[in-house]
């Protein structure tokens, strides 16, 4: 049993190290894309934010993820299925950081559970059925929002800030703007996405939830240092060209909408929104022909599409198996 749990805890602080270098660090996209952020800065920026969101409020994601999909006596049962539901979510992040596509880790993990679920005859269909909800309604508002704001407003609040204040306080104040929402986005990151990584070994009384935060903080920090600038580039720049303020939408939209879904216990995915609200202003500034045409956004398109399906068929298959 001890290996078998080192072997979790492993595979654990794996998981967390690839979604620190995936989807916390496609959260600071937007403000890289701007060129408010070099690459390093970045990456430091999640590494301590991360940390301190998993640490403060991680704890209601991490209870849905340890028995609020599957009851806990199930995996408990058998610790082999917490492995299970690892290697399957490790695999998947693995391949979209080798591919330089911001995946969306929630479901692959989320979706891994509900196959073991599926197999036992335990999966909690009503919570399951509300994740869904909000992995749909997520990304939507956030496309939705960054389109107006892209439209509507974006000359309207340059024409507002050049009237009343000088360039160096414009740039002064986008500046404090683009730090408060990174900061944010980072903190809401380690808030929701370290669920992913230590919710199933919390949720079974194996390790203690300030030990599985602290694992999965520390393990996303290092892993979004190490690794994270490849997807930054995709998210940042391959998309569509963004502008300070249209960063701070997109980042404001975004914590805002994670720190609700971490509030209500709902695993949501930080890469989905953070690109989603991109594209909505890739939307409004170059049409839609020309954003779905957009290899990343075809690219990123096909994995969110397919890896929900393809890790329940796995966690199934896999159950089975063992």
């Amino acid at each position: 049993m001890d290996l078998v749990l080192i072997s979790a805890i492993v595979l654990a602080a794996f998981l967390a190290l690839n979604i620190g270098a995936n989807n916390s660090a496609a959260a600071m996209a937007t403000g890289y894309g701007a060129g408010v952020w070099t690459k390093h800065q970045a990456v430091i920026i999640i590494a301590v934010f991360a940390l301190l969101g998993a640490l403060f409020a991680g704890a209601p994601v991490v209870k849905t993820l340890g028995n609020g999909l599957v009851p806990s006596e199930v995996l408990s049962s058998h610790i082999g299925l917490v492995l299970i539901i690892f290697i399957i979510a490790s695999i998947f992040v693995t391949i979209a950081n080798i591919a330089k596509v911001p995946i969306a880790t929630t479901h692959a993990i989320v979706c891994g559970i509900a196959g073991v679920g599926l197999y036992s005859n335990a999966l909690e269909t009503s919570k399951f059925i509300e994740i869904l909800f909000w992995w749909l309604l997520t990304p939507i508002v956030a496309l939705i929002i960054n389109y107006l704001v892209a439209r509507f407003l974006y000359f309207r609040t340059l024409k507002f800030l050049t009237e009343r204040f000088s360039e160096k306080s414009i740039n002064r104040i986008l500046m404090i703007l683009i730090t408060i929402s990174g900061i944010g986005v980072a903190f809401s990151a380690g808030a929701n996405n370290s669920a992913n990584a230590v919710g199933p070994l919390v949720g079974l009384g194996l390790i203690g939830s300030y030990e599985g935060a602290l694992i999965a903080g520390v393990a996303m920090g290092v892993g979004a240092i190490l690794f994270g600038g490849r997807v930054l580039e995709t998210v940042g720049k391959g998309i569509t060209e963004i502008c300070i303020l249209r960063a701070v939408s997109v980042e404001f939209t975004g914590a805002i909408i994670i720190l609700m879904a971490s509030y209500s216990g709902i695993p949501v995915s930080i890469a989905e929104i953070i690109t989603s609200g991109i594209i909505g202003i890739s939307l409004a500034q170059k049409g839609v022909g020309v954003t779905l045409r957009n290899r990343h956004v075809m690219r990123i398109a096909f994995f969110w599409i397919v890896i929900p399906f393809v890790a329940i068929a796995m966690g199934y298959g896999l159950t089975s198996l063992y």
